[in-house]
């Protein structure tokens, strides 16, 4: 297949935009480099992919209409998979006009591209965060997901609210993924692990919210990226079975889905800690501060349709996670 990929030079993006070229699709890569965090981590990512002769790179932002509009006309992808956004729950506190332009403005240019231009399947990234205020566990979405604690957050689900009404007007088989805590090698430095491995190299405190005690579904990336492949290649159709009556969010009458991609298995923020101290052989300074404007104490994934519908559940333990990711940190800044 053809396959656009937005965020191209991302965690995520890139890892997928990889394993999607080894097994011989073509993938239109769509970036703009932005300096949210380091941009030579982002250029190191696009040069695994840049080799290879069936990645096109292309340096654009979602929220300009034109070029986006053109790139679709020209590439004519089969599927397009939206990655690229404005990300971070704590950024959008002080930055919420951000959001605006990229994760709604820029998706709709996406979800405009993709009417227009034939796009068999638009597989997009929602987010955790939708559950906001949502205490049930396990985090199910078969749920109603109306009270988001940040503007990230209503970002998201603004775009899974948008994906629907292109999916019911235009026909677009859309299918949103709600990534819950992704880590491992090559992630983003303004994430827990890569801020807390660097500090500790440095012999620098860490900061540690709620006093570590708020659990996350960490997920790691090669489980991620699985799941999106695997959601890619199944394009949904309309669920004869849904009622306006006892309406079901994670389906639709159109061709629409929505899915949880995490690890089902919580995990303390200390042990996390301390699974990471056991990596670097080094203790943490730690300083014990209270949960941040934004933040959910919990998140819990439940996959249960990822596991019925595409045979597939995230298996890789934080032990053995953070242990590949400390290698592949100690190797690309050559520090032990």
């Amino acid at each position: 297949m053809k396959v656009l990929v937005t965020g191209s030079a991302g965690f995520i993006g890139s890892t997928l935009a990889l394993r999607l070229l080894e097994r011989g699709d073509t993938v239109i890569g769509v970036d703009n480099l932005n300096d949210y965090y380091d941009v030579s981590l982002k250029q190191a990512r696009l040069a695994r992919l840049t080799a290879d002769t069936g990645f096109t790179d292309l340096r654009l932002s979602l929220e300009d209409r034109a070029q986006i509009a053109a790139a679709f006309a020209e590439h004519r992808p089969d599927r397009v998979v939206n990655l690229a956004a404005q990300a971070g729950v704590r950024y959008s506190i002080d930055n919420p006009l951000a959001y605006v332009d990229t994760n709604l403005v820029g998706f709709a240019h996406i979800l405009e591209g993709c009417r227009h231009n034939g796009v068999e399947h638009l597989v997009y990234a929602s987010s955790s965060s939708v559950y906001g205020a949502n205490t049930h566990m396990p985090f199910s979405v078969h749920d109603n997901v109306d009270h988001p604690l940040s503007l990230y957050a209503a970002s998201k689900k603004a775009n899974e609210l948008m994906a629907h009404t292109y999916s019911h007007l235009y026909g677009l088989p859309t299918t949103g993924l709600r990534f819950f805590t992704v880590y491992g090698p090559w992630g983003r430095p303004d994430m827990a692990l890569f801020k807390f491995t660097r500090a500790i190299l440095e012999g620098s405190p860490i900061q540690v919210f709620n006093d570590g005690k708020h659990r996350r579904d960490f997920t790691y990336i090669d489980d991620i990226v699985e799941g999106v492949i695997r959601v890619l290649d199944r394009v949904p159709a309309a669920n004869p079975a849904w009622s306006g009556d006892t309406p079901d969010p994670a389906t639709s009458s159109a061709p629409y889905r929505l899915y949880n991609i995490g690890n089902n298995q919580p995990v303390e923020l200390m042990h996390y800690i301390e699974v990471l101290e056991r990596c670097l052989g080094r203790e943490a300074q730690k300083d014990l501060l209270p949960l941040q404007p934004g933040d959910v104490p919990d998140t819990y994934a439940d996959v249960t349709d990822l596991v019925a519908q595409l045979d597939y559940k995230p298996a890789t333990t934080v032990e053995d996670g953070v242990a590949r990711f400390v290698q592949w940190y100690r190797d690309y800044y050559g520090v032990q």
